[in-house]
């Protein structure tokens, strides 16, 4: 079932209201302690044309590049973060569809298309066990007639509710000295799978990010968008443009939680008082430090996920190195994110530990930033590596 979205007409100001924003700042809350799914943000967002806020204009959307869709994603995600997660996992996936186009490579206008008819897009990428995702993948896929029959157990699948196809990856190893990965789209009116509601965790509740089990479920070849070498030796620019709006969108989400948690902090500094101090804490050398050392944190993370989202959508060439900027700018946004959100639960003080306080929510909401890809491990592994032109796929792994 689909629903035909809001015209192409549609400008960032419309498609982001304050009074939206608003409604999503006081919902958050609620998603967050009901462990539900964002519904009504989602209905909010996909009547409003978000959902098209990617697609290019000739498919009939806003034709918003990368750099554009991350502000807005930032916006969100300052007051309802869950729902910047989840949403990001859409944008992700068509807005790497849109990059292709404009590149002259029109495997990913099948999505475009389908996203301009109003359907929802998700991720099927995690998997346990699986610590380079996308580029290997612990599920099988089979050559069947048509198509292929994909069989594995994929885990934090963001917009279970709603995604009308789930992007996946899993292993073609018909031929064991030559493994493919196939990229391909799910239906949701396919047999052979089924989601399991595990979803309840620390932070990041109302994403709906349940698991998905595929038992041979079918996935035609028009859905298939690409079948190539497993490992670094296959990726090109379909994975380059996956990592920069999946990990720069993550990114995103994270650099508001903080700039949300600074500037509740910064307000409880104005109205904190002791009966030991004659003005408020705001007056305190110790708040003062750490007020600046947050505010250091946000001016560099800020700095940094701008200029590598700008140099994306203005087509700067930085060629194979475009890997490890993006790796490292998520990692460091998330990094900073996490220091600046312990300092301001420590300057809130004790109240800040009651559900009644949103630092609580964003204090567990900032933890998942270390799980989203890449973590901290293969970061610095392929940061490193491609740093001393050494080849990710060559073996041994180490030593």
């Amino acid at each position: 079932m689909t629903t035909t979205l809001a015209p192409s007409a549609t400008t960032p100001d419309t498609m982001l209201t304050d009074d939206m924003l608003a409604r999503f700042d006081e919902r958050a809350p609620r998603y967050d302690r009901e462990n539900s799914f964002f519904t009504e943000d989602f209905e909010e967002l996909r009547e409003s044309g978000y959902l098209l806020a990617s697609v290019p204009t000739e498919f009939g959307g806003a034709n918003l590049n990368l750099a554009q869709i991350n502000q807005m994603q930032r916006q969100i995600a300052y007051v309802a973060p869950a729902t910047a997660v989840g949403i990001n996992m859409h944008h992700y996936f068509v807005g790497l569809c849109a990059d292709l186009h404009r590149s002259g490579d029109p495997s990913g206008d099948w999505v475009l298309t389908k996203a301009a008819e109003g359907h929802v897009f998700a991720a099927g990428h995690g998997e346990g066990g699986n610590d380079i995702p996308v580029l290997l993948s612990s599920s099988s896929a089979e050559r069947v007639d048509g198509g292929w029959a994909i069989t594995g157990h994929k885990i934090f699948g963001s917009l279970s509710p709603v995604w009308t196809y789930l992007g996946v990856h899993a292993m073609d190893t018909s031929d064991p000295e030559n493994p493919k990965v196939v990229h391909a789209f799910v239906d949701r009116e396919a047999q052979n799978y089924r989601i399991e509601q595990t979803w309840d965790t620390l932070g990041m509740r109302a994403t709906a990010s349940n698991d998905t089990i595929l038992e041979r479920t079918f996935v035609p070849d028009e859905a298939t968008m690409l079948v190539c070498p497993a490992g670094f030796a296959g990726a090109g620019l379909f994975h380059v443009s996956l990592f920069a709006w999946a990990l720069l969108g993550f990114a995103a989400v994270y650099s508001s939680i903080a700039r949300r948690a600074y500037d509740d902090a910064v307000a409880t500094m104005q109205e904190r008082r002791s009966i030991t101090l004659t003005r408020s804490f705001a007056y305190h050398p110790g708040v003062q430090h750490d007020v600046a050392e947050m505010r250091i944190h946000l001016e560099a993370m800020t700095a940094h996920l701008d200029r590598v989202c700008d140099d994306w959508a203005n087509g700067i060439d930085h060629g194979a190195d475009w890997p490890a900027k993006i790796f490292a700018c998520k990692h460091d946004v998330v990094t900073r994110a996490f220091a600046v959100v312990d300092t301001a639960l420590d300057l809130t003080g004790g109240s800040g530990i009651f559900k009644r306080n949103r630092i609580e929510q964003l204090f567990r909401d900032a933890r998942l930033g270390r799980f989203h890809p890449g973590n901290s491990l293969l970061t610095h592994e392929l940061v490193g590596k491609l740093s001393l032109g050494i080849n990710p796929d060559e073996q041994p792994r180490w030593g």
